[in-house]
């Protein structure tokens, strides 16, 4: 899981985040540790509140109260960003590493036109332009997520949500990040639109030559989406493999369910889900999170908390099997 670090963009280690409630703290990321290699497209999947949407935000450092960052390091070139102050982290956010965040309907202010919330993040980072630079930067960036220039001078509710997607990639493509965050940029689309924004996400990339974390819940927009995949459980990182190994031979029984879960066009019948439901992240269980689910659970497995163990060079999977 851990390559080499040269090649490594963004490495997070022993990440811990919680959410402080009148019952306690809720570890929603329980110690993950991964690398972003460059120019890589790598995908953290899992079911609703499993953490990835936390992990995005901490590597943000956008966590809000209740929720706060524990522990861990997030090193992007040579720099943690947890130990950078307010204004340090303000001028990293879009010039270094940037967030699509999920649902574009919430992320644009619907009463500024586009051209502006460009603006805006720019002037926050002192790009200081003429008026006739500042409608071609915005010409461009609106050209490299397949928008016409037209589309600067429109309103959030003019848009079709494949185009606010599409701006919001814009946004935060503006001033060249290292790192793009995608956190479910497909949710609410229909499978057409969804295909034309991934799309429109990897030419972005190509372009710049960024790395993408791309966060969500569908295995079928993973498997044509990203080169290795990370499977969330309970704040867990459970598993980390390229994804055609992944598909080809998945390693964690909860990994194995969450495929077998798929429809398939060569199995006809009722669709099979995972029994029972994840464990509360107030009281975290001894031992492996996923053991009341899991059909190869052992003694073991309700006492000891698996570590992550590396069957192979490019893989990473923690269970007790292995």
């Amino acid at each position: 899981m851990i390559g080499d670090v040269e090649s490594n963009v963004l490495g997070v280690r022993d990440l811990r985040v919680s959410y402080y409630t009148a019952r306690g703290a809720v570890r929603a990321v329980n110690g993950v540790t991964f690398d972003l290699r460059a120019d890589e497209r790598l995908g953290l999947v899992g079911e609703s509140g499993s953490g990835k949407s936390t992990i995005a935000l901490s590597l943000m450092r956008l966590i809000k109260p209740p929720g706060q960052i524990d522990d861990g390091e997030v090193n992007l070139a040579g720099v943690d960003l947890l130990k950078l102050s307010e204004e340090e982290m303000r001028r990293a956010r879009l010039a270094k590493i940037a967030l699509v965040a999920q649902g574009a309907m919430n992320s644009l202010n619907p009463v500024l036109r586009i051209r502006d919330q460009i603006d805006d993040a720019l002037r926050d980072h002192d790009v200081n332009l003429t008026r006739t630079e500042f409608a071609a930067r915005v010409a461009d960036l609106l050209r490299r997520v397949d928008l016409s220039a037209d589309v600067g001078g429109m309103y959030p509710h003019e848009l079709s949500g494949g185009m606010k997607q599409r701006v919001c990639i814009a946004i935060a493509i503006s001033l060249r990040p290292s790192v793009i965050i995608a956190d479910e940029p497909t949710s609410a689309l229909d499978v057409v639109v969804q295909r034309q924004v991934m799309e429109t996400l990897q030419n972005v990339q190509e372009d710049l030559g960024a790395s993408i974390i791309l966060i969500g819940h569908d295995m079928g927009l993973m498997a044509q989406a990203v080169e290795r995949l990370g499977v969330m459980y309970a704040g867990d990182l459970v598993e980390v493999a390229p994804v055609k190994e992944i598909f080809r031979e998945p390693l964690h029984p909860y990994t194995q369910l969450l495929i077998a879960s798929l429809p398939s066009i060569k199995k006809r019948g009722g669709y099979k889900g995972i029994p029972g439901l994840p464990p509360s992240l107030l009281n975290r269980p001894k031992g492996c999170p996923f053991v009341a689910r899991c059909p190869r659970a052992m003694e073991r497995c309700r006492v000891e908390t698996p570590s992550p163990r590396r069957p192979a060079s490019d893989r990473m999977v923690a269970c007790h099997l292995y």
